[in-house]
């Protein structure tokens, strides 16, 4: 028999346009609303995309950047082939992980770096919140290394005790820094995304 959950979830508009449309993934719908607000993306653009599995954030960068840009995700799990982007396996903690993405950029510079990575859930909300603040603090580290001057950089966090150091950190490194809540998201999650455009290379 289905969970509860599971049957909440089938019945949630944004689930179930997601399987109607080809998207992978809900959280699709989030990065297509972060586009129409901030418009992060343009057509040729380099994107990163970490903590990109199932693919659904991907295969909206792909539609964006089309046949002239280039969508390089990465992920712990194993993710399904898309076409003409390119995946790879691996922990964005580790420095090594940053040096594949590197390789297969060809010392290029990304235009974009977005994150939705999220920490296993404990169901300890401290302790989620904290390892949410260090995946997103991971991916600041990815972008200042991997950005061109004046990219862009989106992440997802939980809201809590550490977000306004978390922001300010960012601040210190971006022009323009926006938090938004996509109406794609539940409306019981506390998943805030911090947007950051025109970084600023000392």
């Amino acid at each position: 028999m289905p969970t509860r959950w599971y049957k909440e979830k089938k019945r949630e508009h944004f689930y179930k346009e997601a399987k109607k449309v080809g998207y992978r993934a809900r959280s699709a719908f989030k990065l297509k609303q972060i586009q129409k607000k901030f418009k992060i993306l343009k057509e040729g653009d380099i994107v990163v995309d970490l903590g990109a599995a199932p693919g659904g954030w991907s295969q909206v960068a792909k539609e964006i950047v089309g046949e002239t840009g280039t969508v390089v995700g990465i992920d712990l799990l194993p993710i399904e082939p898309i076409n003409k982007v390119t995946f790879i396996k691996g922990d964005m903690t580790q420095n090594n992980s940053f040096e594949k993405i590197k390789n297969i950029l060809e010392d290029k510079k990304a235009d974009v770096v977005i994150s939705d990575m999220s920490p296993n859930i404990s169901g300890n909300y401290s302790v989620d919140q904290a390892r949410s603040i260090y995946l997103c603090e991971q991916a600041l580290k990815t972008a200042n290394l991997l950005l061109k001057n004046n990219g862009c950089f989106v992440c997802k966090v939980f809201e809590g005790e550490d977000y306004n150091s978390l922001k300010n950190k960012i601040k210190d490194q971006f022009k323009v820094v926006k938090h938004f809540a996509p109406p794609a998201s539940r409306k019981s999650s506390s998943e805030k995304y911090i947007i950051a455009k025109y970084v600023q290379k000392r």
